[in-house]
Formats: structure tokens, sequence, C-alpha cells
């Protein structure tokens, strides 16, 4: 069964890229290459600006998403080895697609030379798939919760709805950090297991991934032009959901399904200017990332063969 899914996966990632980007090109037949050139250059300097710096508070949190796992592991390591380590993991894992594996693998070979086993590895990766996915629910229930008709995007559904299921996300983060307070038990569901952290590190959780979900959604939202930008709220909740609907489909890099997701939440802007925004994101947010980590990973391994052949001469 495993050998099957190890092949399921990656073909469903890549199913879904297809299928999507027909969706999108669908959507998008009627601009042009120079429409989204014009909406390009259009964008002010000053924007760019806070586009790139938006970047570096996304990776920056990033990078505490790791510190907050190895304090919760008991690990002291220094700030400069976890930054570059969180850096080319998740520029690695968010090109590649299976962030939690590939995460795993790049982890490993740079964590394992400071003593950490393949077990506190795994850990470390499952604490920042649950940090990360802690923000989006926390965001989330923020954003239903005082703008509910933003779920009337996706679906068909009352103010009132979209509310109940703000506050229920809420109630769920809540009582995430009652558990690290009063110190629960464990809770079980089937093989999964969540341990409680202590309250110092609960609290961290819910401090880097928000942080570092507004620094992805304020690449595209400063790429906006003011005419048809919703304003950050919206395009918060809007790529909250656009992520999360990328990062399920199993797409490498969410090729095409962040994108359809997007265009389709957001009809009232210029589709020339929204696509402009989003290749923004993905040349700051991936593709430049995914350039400096793998000059990164050919240095580091250059430097582990250099050590290897020094031991045996």
């Amino acid at each position: 069964m495993k050998r099957v899914m190890d092949f399921a996966w990656p073909a469903i990632g890549l199913g879904a890229v297809a299928f999507s980007s027909w969706l999108l090109f669908k959507e998008l037949r009627g601009i042009s290459f120079n429409d989204v050139a014009a909406s390009l250059a259009a964008i002010p300097i000053h924007h760019w600006a806070l586009a790139v710096l938006s970047t570096l508070v996304a990776y920056g949190a990033l990078a505490w998403y790791d510190r907050i796992g190895l304090a919760h592991l008991g690990r002291r390591l220094s700030w400069p080895f976890i930054s570059l380590t969180s850096f080319t993991t998740y520029a690695l894992s968010h090109n590649i697609g299976a962030s939690v594996f590939s995460g795993a693998v790049v982890r490993y070979r740079a964590y394992s030379t400071k003593g950490l086993g393949m077990a506190e590895v795994g850990l470390l990766v499952a604490f920042c798939s649950f940090t990360f996915f802690l923000g989006s629910v926390l965001l989330g229930g923020f954003v239903l919760t005082l703008d509910p008709q933003i779920i009337e995007r996706w679906a068909d559904l009352p103010d009132w709805a979209g509310r109940l299921i703000g506050l229920a996300m809420l109630g769920a983060v809540a009582l995430y950090a009652a558990g690290s307070m009063f110190h629960f038990r464990p809770l079980k569901i089937g093989k999964f297991e969540l341990v409680y952290p202590r309250p110092p590190i609960a609290a961290r959780q819910l401090c880097a991934a928000p942080l570092e979900l507004l620094g992805a959604a304020g690449i595209i939202y400063f790429a906006l032009p003011a005419a048809g930008n919703p304003g950050f709220f919206i395009v918060l909740g809007i790529f909250l959901a656009s992520f999360s609907i990328a990062l399920i489909s199993h797409a490498p890099g969410g090729l095409g399904v962040l994108e359809f997701a997007f265009v389709k939440a957001m009809p009232d802007t210029q589709r020339a200017d929204l696509v402009a925004a989003l290749l923004v994101f993905r040349l700051l947010y991936l593709i430049i990332p995914l350039i400096f980590a793998l000059v990164v990973v050919v240095l580091f391994e250059r430097q582990r063969i250099t050590e290897i052949i020094r031991a045996k001469v």
C-alpha cells in the first residue's frame, strides 16, 4: 500500500496542476502577455520594496517555527544555522511539493550534523506542520468572524454560517491554548497524538504562524494596484483559502491551483493586475528563494564531502 501511495501522491499533484491550469487558461484567455507586462511595470518601486519586506517577514517567521520546535525538543542551536536550514527547507518544499517528506529530508541532512536523530527530526517536522495549521485556523477564524461575507466567494452560504465556522475555528485554537495552560492529557485521534506543549511554546506558536501568513499575503496585497484592491483583510482571507487548497492538492508549488483559486475569488479585480500580483508572489516567495536554496545545498554538500575526504586522509 505504501508503494502505491508513493506513486499516487505525485500523480495526484501533477493531475491537479494539469486540471487547474486548464481551468485557469479558460479564466484568463481574454488577457494578453502585454496586459500582464503593463501591470507589472505599473507596480510602484516602494510597493516592490514592501513586497520584498513581506517576504523577509514570512521567511523569518518560518525560521521561528524551527526555533520553537527545537525548544520544544529541548535542543538549543544557533539562530544563523536554524535560519539557513529553515530557509532551505521551505524554499525547496514549497516548490517541490510533498512538503512534509521533502522538509524531513532537508532537515535531517542539516540537523543530523548537530546531533539530532531521525525521530527528533520527524517530531520537528510534525511540530512545524502543525504550527502552520494552527496559524491558518487562527487567522481564518478571525477573518470569518469579522467578515463572514467572504465565504460567499467560494460557497453560497449565509453570513451566519460563515461567522459560525469562524467562531468554531477560534474555539479550536482556544482549546489548544487551554490544553497547554492546564496540562491536558495528549489528544489521540486514531494514530495521531497531539501532545500539548508548555505554555511559552504554545504562545510562540500562536505568534509565529500568523506572522508568516500575514507576510506571505502581504506580497500579493502590495503588488495589487489601488483600483480593484479589496483591502488587506480580504486578500488575507483569499490567500489563506487559496494557499490551503494548493497544499491539499499536492501540486508542486501549488502551480495553477493557487492562481485559479485566487482568480475565482476576486472577480472584481482586473485579471491582468491579479496575474501580475501572483507572478510577483511566485517570484519573491518561491523562485528566488529556490535559487538561493539550491546554492546553499550545493555548498553544504561540497563541505560535507570535503570533511569526509579529510577524515579518511
